[in-house]
């Protein structure tokens, strides 16, 4: 006779919204504009949502093309295809709608929920999406023709009340940025979005009774981290339907928000804010910049104008991370901080060889956050792997180059696609940009490979003044290169007004190199 045995316990993030809609009912869950929902109420609706996509004939292994504005319904929409058992196929409202196109049809959507702005762009090449029947386009807000009401979609069927999830399937595809190419889908499990919000929440203390602030779009991986480090201990989350600096600041002091996570921009748009001084925002005991790498300088001045000090996450979607903590050594503030708990990281070079600490090359990492593949593209995939000598496992090839220093803190210097070939020397723009970010008159840099007839290419330095700065281009070429080496000096100094950033703030060098390359050179 077989020993009774408990079952191996599966509890996943849908299984934590459920028990606090059980354990923690009337506690508030999500607040956005002057909308509000409960624990109770909100694991209520997400059963609804899964009952919906269950009687659409949507269930385990499914994917669910989700295009929505912030907003408690499309929360809903998110984490009710993951009750049901389906994944997330996260779409950006920014991209061209032939990229949108290649999203849903790449990630093999079966049903598109989609708030009521973005419904034309998809109406528009409903003809080519083969794949989804006439009654698979659910709108949120007012709706077109051949679009279902959301509300009246949620609640037409009975509700799901146990899931069926396992810890290796789909929860979501989130895009990659386009950077450096066509997107593609980053396909994360549900034991990578468990531990993700488990491994950053307990690193920035998020507790049950913190509050957040969303302020970046749903479907980045900004946001999915916030509302994953928010919904596991359970806590209420603040969303913002469109960011505005002075906004934050008000909604900081109003609901004694505690933590949040924003780009580098956003933080620059805070600190020029006219509500900043005006707001009691002492409530704050977490602040987090991801995104893009931000400069030595910004994190001095947040760290001076907020008590809580600030922290820094470098990391890819795909899956490792680094931390740097206010309590780190100011020293280190160059830094982009210390491998996450769980994250084994190397740094190898460019014949896949690993490399001592000190030494630059192309970071790689292993981490319980891992990506299973992307999405549909296992040549892909098979090019993003790093396979550790001794143990086989597989490491994340990242494509930035960066070095440890001897207490283990990590030193980013660039993509390996952005560095600069110089007279045979590699010249690392991140290097450049440190020094020229440090004067006075510089608001923002950005340093580009160009082409020249001698060395190859160049560095070029783009530049964005600060208000009322006069400087001069010449003179500040001659500030900078008295304090870089010989190989990093730059060819020129170019103004200008705003950079092209991605939706996670990183700006988007590809574009800004084109004009200078003949077409196909870059």
């Amino acid at each position: 006779m077989t020993a009774a045995a408990f079952d191996v316990p599966a509890v996943l993030v849908p299984d934590y919204v459920a028990l606090h809609g059980r354990n923690q009912p009337r506690k508030a869950a999500l607040i956005c504009g002057d909308e509000q929902t409960a624990w109770g109420e909100f694991a209520a609706k997400l059963d609804r949502v899964a009952g919906a996509l269950r009687a659409h004939g949507i269930g385990r292994g499914d994917k669910v093309g989700i295009l929505v504005d912030n907003s408690i319904q499309g929360i809903e929409a998110y984490f009710g295809t993951l009750r049901a058992g389906a994944a997330v196929a996260s779409l950006s409202s920014i991209v061209a709608d032939d990229a949108l196109e290649l999203m849903i049809e790449d990630s093999e959507s079966k049903l598109v929920i989609a708030s009521a702005p973005h419904e034309r762009k998809i109406d528009a090449m409903r003809p080519r999406l083969k794949r989804l029947a006439t009654d698979a386009y659910v709108g949120i807000g007012a709706t077109g023709s051949g679009w279902q009401p959301y509300t009246a979609w949620r609640d037409c069927a009975a509700p799901v009340e146990v899931g069926v999830n396992a810890p290796n399937d789909d929860a979501c595809l989130i895009y990659s940025s386009g950077t450096t190419g066509v997107p593609k889908g980053i396909t994360l499990t549900h034991f990578c979005r468990l531990n993700h919000g488990l491994v950053m929440g307990n690193a920035m203390r998020y507790a049950q009774d913190s509050v957040v602030l969303v302020t970046t779009a749903l479907y980045s991986n900004t946001a999915w981290t916030l509302l994953l480090c928010g919904f596991i201990p359970g806590c209420t989350v603040v969303v913002m339907p469109k960011f505005d600096a002075g906004e934050w600041c008000r909604l900081v002091e109003r609901w004694q928000v505690t933590h949040t996570i924003m780009v580098p921009t956003q933080f620059q748009m805070i600190l020029e804010s006219a509500e900043l001084k005006r707001r009691d925002l002492s409530s704050l005991e977490s602040l987090c910049t991801v995104g893009s790498l931000m400069r030595e300088a910004m994190k001095r001045q947040i760290s001076e104008t907020f008590s809580c000090g600030l922290y820094e996450v470098y990391g890819l979607t795909e899956g490792f991370a680094t931390l740097l903590r206010p309590s780190d050594p100011p020293e280190k503030w160059g830094s982009v901080g210390q491998a996450m708990i769980g994250n084994d990281l190397r740094v190898i070079d460019d014949h896949g060889r690993e490399l001592p600490w000190g030494e630059a090359g192309e970071i790689v990492g292993y981490s319980p956050i891992l990506m299973r593949g992307y999405y549909n593209k296992p040549d892909k995939t098979t090019e993003a792997i790093w396979r550790e000598p001794k143990s086989g496992r597989t490491f994340l090839r990242s494509g930035d180059i960066g070095r440890f220093d001897a207490d283990g803190y990590f030193y980013l210097l660039d993509r390996k696609k952005d560095m600069i070939v110089s007279g045979g020397y590699n010249v690392y723009p991140a290097d450049i940009e440190r020094v020229l970010g440090g004067h006075p008159d510089v608001h923002d840099v950005v340093v580009i490979g160009v082409p020249h007839p001698k060395w190859g290419e160049t560095p070029l330095g783009l530049v964005i003044r600060r208000p009322g700065a006069m400087a001069d281009a010449e003179a500040l070429r001659t500030w900078a290169n008295a304090r870089l080496g010989k190989h990093q000096r730059i060819h020129a100094i170019e103004w200008r007004d705003q950079f092209p950033r991605n939706a996670g703030g990183k700006v988007l060098k590809r574009e800004l190199r084109a004009p200078y390359w003949p077409s196909g050179s870059d």
